[in-house]
């Protein structure tokens, strides 16, 4: 009886030790995946400002620049959406409507 009760108390201290060591492996992760929202959001807002501005040069390397910059905010705002599992397809006909 007490070989069995210290076998199990052996397997219950590893146990345990596996929950402690993955619960933190778990909250650095869930700490990380923070940071990068909140860096994602900053860049979000950093590329809708320039967005905004308006073109002084109607050269076509300038549109695509231009271009460019939108799907990498398109980009940034599906990588956020991602990791807080709200996948959203972005909206091809939305872009080519902004683009005119």
């Amino acid at each position: 009886m007490w070989v069995l009760t210290v076998i199990l108390l052996f397997l219950l201290t590893i146990t345990v030790y596996f929950l402690i060591k993955f619960a933190l492996i778990i909250i650095k992760v869930e700490d990380a995946i923070e940071e990068s929202l909140d860096v994602l959001d900053e860049r979000y807002a950093s590329i809708s400002k320039i967005l905004q501005t308006p073109l002084f040069y109607d050269s076509a390397e300038i549109r695509q620049v231009l271009k460019d910059v939108k799907g990498c905010q398109d980009s940034v705002l599906y990588i956020a959406n991602i990791l807080v599992n709200k996948p959203e397809k972005i909206d091809e006909d939305e872009n080519e409507e902004t683009e005119e």
